[in-house]
């Protein structure tokens, strides 16, 4: 079963059990999914991979995660609240990311194998491992162990 079929699955489960939060999660994933079915269709039928909802849902788990922050900021407990629950939703259907010490193993395996030696390569290193790591880490956190390991050099 593909990751957006999960969805789709769920989404009729939580409308059975008439569990509203997750229905307008689900819900909104399932918009957004489609969004980009359209945006890739070229000419014919167009199905995501799991690999390109993936992509959707790490974009709608970002947007919650920036509007946590916002309504920290804002004083605003009741929809820090709400867009925490939302999260946790979305995190269901997400990978499990990487630790930190596992981004730290790979960071310091590409920047042996590439010969890095300085910081001036970060831009180097960095486009490889994003495309290696996509999905698999944040960004944020790739970034800063590749900073951290490169000032050492």
């Amino acid at each position: 079963m593909s990751l957006k079929e999960k969805i789709m699955t769920d989404l009729k489960e939580a409308m059975k059990a008439q569990n509203s939060e997750k229905t307008m999660v689900l819900r909104s994933l399932k918009a957004k999914i489609l969004e980009k079915e359209i945006s890739e269709r070229k000419g014919g039928e167009s199905m995501l991979s799991d690999e390109q909802v993936i992509d959707v849902l790490h974009k709608a788990a970002k947007q919650r995660k920036e509007s946590i922050d916002q309504f920290t900021q804002g004083d605003r407990p009741d929809l820090v609240e709400k867009e925490e629950m939302e999260l946790v939703i979305i995190d269901n259907y997400l990978p499990q990311m990487m630790s930190e010490e596992e981004v730290l193993v790979e960071v310091k395996s590409q920047i042996e194998k590439m010969g890095a030696t300085s910081m001036a390569d970060i831009g180097k290193v960095m486009g490889s491992l994003m495309g290696k790591l996509k999905g698999k880490a944040e960004g944020s956190t790739i970034s800063k162990v590749v900073k951290e390991e490169l000032s050492k050099l």
